[in-house]
């Protein structure tokens, strides 16, 4: 792709399987530039928001594609206690701390190599950066089967006790990024809880609120659209400005699951995320506001891009009653999400 300001090199990896379809992956950020699947019609089309320039890429906000680390979403009070000893993290949402602070895993340049047919992106983060305890080594494949199936499988090992929750900011509209809004989308996420938040800060309660009755009861198909129509009647919903909510996986036993999907009247694309993590933080893109140019030329929209951010609960490090972001000095961190891809006629 290019040389950043400081000289060093970033380069792009493309995985095509047999049938034409891609993913594309930079080495700054691990970021995913773009994910090529059909629609009913056999057409390939890219189904993802993101810059395609490194100038560009390297300038904007809002994680679009980015790896996130070393803690996916926030951390109430930007800072967390661990073995007796109080760990302070820079304040970047607010008073919390926000997707790994200042230079978190998305700022990165990761090493990468092409292995068979899997991209294995590779990171240390030394003892103390952005105040995480330990030093953490990381390695993140990405693999794109001959099914259309984005697999991310997350390995990490420390030296010391840490915590740890990675996830991929990845923004998706299954018409393709010149369509400006999500209303021909619907969305089903297996879950009957979500956890609850206090205020638009989004730092959880510690409650797991049932999603019945609620616009966050996506057990069955609710347009997208209509769903972010309700925000006013619901309070969560004016903290989150819409959807940005990590809901309870039902049944969660640390085993692959399927933990949402996702399915797009205008194209027949549908998108099914799978996953062993506990947790998935659906954003409908309340907060998208850039000046830069897009993929297609103008610039992306509030609410023009969804997020399945597979995931620990937020603010995990405050509330024992969710389940542990705790990594033990030598164990071994390992999670798997699929985002599997195919197409249906409506």
């Amino acid at each position: 792709m290019g040389n950043l300001p400081c000289g060093t090199e970033v380069r792009a990896f493309t995985l095509q399987n047999a049938s034409g379809a891609s993913m594309k992956v930079s080495s700054l950020g691990g970021c995913l530039l773009s994910i090529v699947v059909p629609d009913q019609k056999g057409r390939l089309s890219d189904v993802t928001l993101g810059y395609p320039a490194l100038e560009t890429l390297a300038q904007a906000g809002g994680y679009m594609g980015f790896l996130i680390g070393r803690f996916g979403n926030r951390i109430g009070g930007a800072q967390f206690e661990l073995n007796g000893k109080t760990y302070a993290l820079a304040k970047n949402d607010g008073e919390n701390h926000l997707h790994g602070g200042l230079k978190g895993f998305d700022k990165r340049v990761w090493g990468a190599e092409i292995k068979g047919d899997t991209l294995a992106l590779t990171l240390r983060s030394p003892d103390g950066e952005e105040g995480y305890p330990g030093t953490l080594d990381v390695t993140v494949t990405y693999s794109f089967s001959d099914e259309n199936t984005l697999g991310i499988r997350y390995e990490a090992v420390c030296d010391q006790d840490t915590v740890l929750n990675l996830t991929n900011h990845v923004y998706f509209n299954l018409s393709g990024p010149d369509c400006q809004t999500l209303d021909s989308h619907e969305i089903l996420i297996n879950a009957d809880a979500f956890t609850e938040v206090s205020s638009p800060a989004c730092i959880p309660t510690g409650r797991l609120a049932p999603v019945e009755g609620t616009p966050l009861d996506l057990r069955a198909f609710r347009n997208i659209g209509e769903g972010l129509a309700l925000e006013e009647r619901d309070t969560q919903m004016r903290y989150g400005g819409g959807y940005d909510h990590n809901f309870v996986l039902r049944g969660w036993d640390q085993t692959l699951r399927q933990a949402a999907i996702v399915r797009d009247k205008a194209t027949g694309r549908r998108l099914e995320t799978w996953t062993d993590q506990p947790g998935v933080q659906f954003y409908s893109g309340n907060f998208i506001k850039d000046d830069r140019p897009g993929k297609c030329g103008p610039p992306y929209r509030r609410r023009q891009g969804f997020c399945l951010e597979t995931q620990h609960y937020p603010d995990s490090v405050h509330h024992q009653n969710f389940p542990t972001c705790v990594l033990r000095k030598g164990e071994k961190y390992e999670t798997v999400t699929e985002y599997r891809f195919s197409a249906e006629a409506f």
